[in-house]
This record gives C-alpha cells, structure tokens and sequence, in this order.
C-alpha cells in the first residue's frame, strides 16, 4: 500500500487528506506512520457509517446487486466488456429516482439540419435507448 502511494504521490502530488474506511490497509500502523511522515492526513469514514461515503456505498450496492452477483467472467477481456455495457446502461438508460426517474446522462442524439425555409429548433431531442433485461 504504502508504494502504491508513493507512486500516486510522485505522480499527482501530495493529498492533504486520505479519505478511507477502516480497512486492514489503512488501519495498519506502518500506513498510518507513513502517511504522518510525509505531511498528510487521514479522514477516516467511521464503522457502520455508510452515511460518510453514500454515494459510492449506493453505487458499490447496485453494481454487486444488478451486475457481479450473476456473472462470471471467464477472461479479463470479458469482464471488460461486460462492465462497460453495464456503466453505459447506467449512465444513459438506467433510470434513477433521486433524478425524477430520468437517466444521469442520457443519449442526445442531434436531427440533421432543418429543411430550407424553416427555424431550427431550439434544443436537441433526447432519445431513450430501450431498457436492458
């Protein structure tokens, strides 16, 4: 853990803070030490509470619920593509409550030029994909 850091570190600079649960990886006393060390610090997401980080809980949920629970991948390659048609349903199809039941991104998709003569439109027009089953 700590040499992954290191890395992300060197590469992106110094966070001030390390949000994270309380994990085996962030809980050891040699990640903590380090972390001290060179300057940062840590913002734990306490025991049972989903509340700190409910967004990610909320997605971590239907990702295992809707996706990993029925399948097996065979091959990294696989599992790659399986994944993608499973974010792109659910940033452009899926639809979500906390949006009035309406997709986060959904497909846009611009109509050719108006016939001569006539006003352009005034927005483009959002079309639905069918859902998946």
């Amino acid at each position: 853990m700590i040499d992954v850091l290191s890395d992300l570190f060197s590469l992106r600079g110094m966070p001030g803070h390390i949000r994270s649960d309380n994990g085996p990886e962030f809980i050891a006393k040699a990640v903590r030490d380090w972390i001290a060390a060179v300057g940062s610090q840590t913002a734990y997401i306490e025991p049972g509470s989903p509340w700190e980080n409910g967004y990610c809980e909320s997605f971590n949920a239907k990702l295992r619920d809707e996706l990993l629970n029925g399948e097996v991948f065979y091959t990294l390659k696989e599992a790659g593509v399986v994944i993608e048609q499973w974010r792109t349903h659910y940033n452009s199809t899926r639809p979500h409550s906390a949006l009035g039941y309406q997709p986060p991104a959904p497909e846009i998709v611009i109509w050719p030029g108006e016939p001569s003569g006539s006003a352009p439109s005034a927005r483009p027009a959002i079309v639905m994909r069918p859902t998946m089953h």
